[in-house]
Order: C-alpha cells, then structure tokens, then sequence
C-alpha cells in the first residue's frame, strides 16, 4: 500500500514528538542515577547532569545497610503481591457474573458499579470507615481496603464478554460448574487482561504512600515510598534551618541518598515490565471492541 505524503508527515511529526516525550520522561532518572553514583562535592555544586562525575557507590552503601530501608522495602514488596493478587481475585469475582446476560439483577449491578466510578465517598468519610472497622495501623487494611474498583470491574466484564459464548455452552453440556468454566476456560484466555491490570495494580501499590501515611502509626509497617517521603522531608526541613548533617558528606550527601533510594525502589517495577510488555498490545485494548 503506498503511503500519501500526508501521512508520511504525520508519522515524522508522531515519531519526533514521541522522541521528545521518551526523553523528557529519562532525563530526570538519568539524572537521578548519575547523582546518586557521583561524588557528594560534584552533586552539591551542580556539576552532574547525564553522566556521573566522580563515581561513588557511598550512597548505596548507606542504603543496604540501613535496616529501616530494607524493613520498608520488604513491607512494600508485602503490599503489592498481595494486594494485586487480592484486587485481581475481587475483580475477576464481580466481572465474571456481570458478563452473564443471564445473570438476574445484571443491569442495574452494572449501573451501581459505574456509579463508583463517577463518585466516591471521599477521604475523611473512607477513613471513618477504616476506623469503624478496626483496619487503622492494620496490614489488611492497606490489602484489602482498596481492592475494589470499577474501572477495572468493567473493563474485565466486557473482555469476558468478548468470549464465545459457545465456549460456555459446550462445557456446560459436559456437566462443568461455573467455577470450572472460570477456571479451565475463562482463566487460560486472559492471561493478557490479567497481566495488564496486574501490573496496574502493582504500580499503584508500589507507588502508593498517601493512605500508608494516613493509615499506618508505626514504622515498622510503613512502605518504602512513606520512608522516601520522609527522607525528602527531613532533608529538606534540615537544609532550611542549618542543621544538616556534615559527617556524612565525606562519602555523600543527603540528597545521593535520597537519590540511590529512589534507584533501588525503582528497579522492581523495571526489571518485571519488559516481560509483561508483550501482554499490552493485546491488553491496551481489552473493553475498547467487543466480539
């Protein structure tokens, strides 16, 4: 098929601005990186930019040697495994029934759970119930409070939706049970649902910290980004009023530790996304087209 000169212009146009976009989105972890590999003399008058100068592993010394980091690490790595495998569990048991259009009660379901979406009940009303129920300062609270939503409800119900019907009718006809047609079935042909919402629902965990900040009172149940956001805090309060440490610039400075933390929190989500980057051209488009 010959491509028009019109179109050739936008794919150049489309290719630069997606250029432009990649890089403005690395040049800060670049930055990041390099800072947190340079010496504390070349980040503290501004010399790094895109390469390390000076290298110096300081910084991520102090970091794997801080317990209070790796106790936030293990508790952020706690959070998202069991609470994407909780929100996928919750999603999967709303969506599946509502893509029945036998299934009585079906609509105005539908129309409840869509109404979640549009409104919600807001922080202070959602803290109360946390309270009412026990779950503040509790790890089930953090797992289990927010494994439902609506978004992800419905975008699982209309690729369930999507499936042949006559995959269901035939195992009924051989005398299987709804949670063998989910299981044998429905499960094996959404593994590409699964691993996009999964890895949503992982980097939302992963990167959460506001309702770990509200919820949690110890430090010992605080994820790692809380523990980053105080690290930001303190440094920055401490620069403010004078009172920053000076016997740790000899090997890096506050803000390289910050920096490194940033790094190591960072390379979980990286290492597992290339895997899971087949899975999105299929599950990009899950509810965008039925049938």
């Amino acid at each position: 098929m010959k491509i028009s000169k019109g179109e050739k212009a936008f794919y150049c146009v489309n290719g630069f601005l997606l250029i432009l976009f990649a890089l403005l989105c690395l040049c800060p972890l670049v930055y990041v990186a390099s800072a947190s590999l340079s010496s504390a003399e070349a980040v503290m008058k501004g010399e790094v930019f895109l390469l390390p100068k000076g290298f110096n592993l300081g910084a991520y010394k102090k970091v794997f040697e801080d317990s209070k980091i790796w106790i936030a690490y293990a508790n952020t790595v706690y959070y998202t495994i069991f609470g994407t495998l909780a929100q996928l569990f919750i999603t999967c048991c709303g969506a599946y029934p509502l893509s029945k259009p036998y299934f009585k009660g079906r609509k105005w379901l539908n129309i409840f759970v869509v109404i979640t979406i549009w409104f919600s009940g807001g922080m202070i009303p959602t803290y109360l119930n946390f309270v009412e129920l026990g779950l503040v300062n509790t790890r089930a609270g953090l797992i289990w409070g927010f494994v439902c939503q609506g978004t992800s409800v419905v975008i699982m119900r209309t690729f369930f939706e999507g499936l042949p019907m006559e995959l269901e009718e035939a195992a009924v006809v051989d005398g299987a049970t709804h949670v063998q047609i989910f299981s044998k079935i429905y499960l094996p042909l959404s593994v590409a649902s699964f691993a996009t919402l999964g890895l949503m629902f992982a980097v939302g965990r992963w990167n959460g910290y506001l309702w770990s900040m509200i919820l949690f009172k110890e430090d010992s149940k605080m994820p790692l980004q809380v523990l980053l956001k105080k690290l930001v805090v303190d440094t920055t309060v401490g620069s403010a009023s004078g009172d920053k440490m000076t016997d740790t610039i000899k090997d890096y400075s506050d803000d390289m530790l910050i920096y490194a933390t940033m790094i190591v929190s960072m390379i979980p989500m990286l290492v597992c996304y290339p895997f899971l980057q087949k899975y999105f051209k299929k599950g990009m488009v899950i509810g965008a087209v039925k049938g």
